[in-house]
């Protein structure tokens, strides 16, 4: 199947790894060519570098919490490739712990990136973006339901998940579409974390694969393959939904 996406040009944060990574993959790929964004300079160079350099792939050292980045990224979309169609907006996860325990700075840092950040991004690209683009949010199943021990996830993530449902109402008429992306318990390096955390990461994974209907947990390549449809020409008729990524785990309905 033809996504559409031939020269089309999109911009990712979070993207030297993980979810964001997979997703830069499968874009190019399929002939999008991408602006990757990510804190570690090594690290989101060597990734634009693996994607094919600077025909395909761009490299920006930047946080998700610095109010200049959304501009930052528009411009070097265009000035890189000459067009913006969408972006994928992920951040790392926020600190364990339960809602209770997790300290007032804790909080604050981690709605100044995880919330405000991902806002902005997202609000920015959008005005940006002519008829047919797409922005998809990467947030987590905790926006529909809590995750033992991840607070601020559970906090933040279903806040989340209604600002992407109302940018879709903001967004819809000009012909740009905004999806929220619920990983499950996927292959990346924050479930290695979060497995250890626990003193028995074997242990813990194995309870983890047996609560998911596939049993197994997810590939990055998966999600990446699932999040580049939805920002295709292919998806256009999606938006203001929130898509599970998860192997079944989630159990409602809705």
């Amino acid at each position: 199947m033809d996504l559409g996406l031939t020269d089309r040009v999109y911009v990712l944060t979070g993207a030297s790894q993980g979810l964001g990574y997979a997703t830069a993959e499968a874009l190019v790929a399929d002939g999008a060519r991408v602006v990757l964004a990510a804190r570690d300079a090594a690290a989101v160079t060597a990734a634009a570098h693996r994607l094919g350099g600077p025909a395909h792939a761009v490299g920006v050292t930047a946080d998700l919490s610095d109010p200049e980045l959304p501009e930052r990224l528009t411009a070097t979309a265009r000035d890189a490739f000459g067009r913006l169609d969408g972006a994928l907006v992920s951040v790392g996860g926020p600190p364990p712990g339960s809602a209770a325990t997790v300290t007032d700075e804790q909080w604050r840092a981690s709605f100044e990136t995880i919330f405000l950040g991902t806002v902005r991004m997202a609000r920015t690209v959008a005005a940006a973006l002519p008829d047919g683009g797409a922005i998809g949010l990467v947030l987590s199943t905790s926006a529909r339901a809590p995750l033992a021990g991840l607070g601020i996830s559970n906090g933040l993530r279903p806040g989340l998940a209604g600002v992407a449902k109302d940018m879709a109402d903001e967004y819809g008429p000009q012909g740009v579409r905004v999806v929220g992306l619920l990983p499950g318990r996927i292959l990346t390096n924050r479930n290695a974390q979060l497995f250890a955390a626990t003193g028995d990461p074997e242990q813990a994974r194995a309870m983890a694969e047996a609560e998911i209907p596939l049993r197994r947990l997810g590939e990055p390549t998966e999600f990446g393959r699932v999040a580049a449809f939805v920002l295709s020409p292919a998806a256009g008729y999606l938006t203001g939904i929130t898509l599970p990524v998860d192997g079944g785990a989630l159990r409602g309905l809705g």
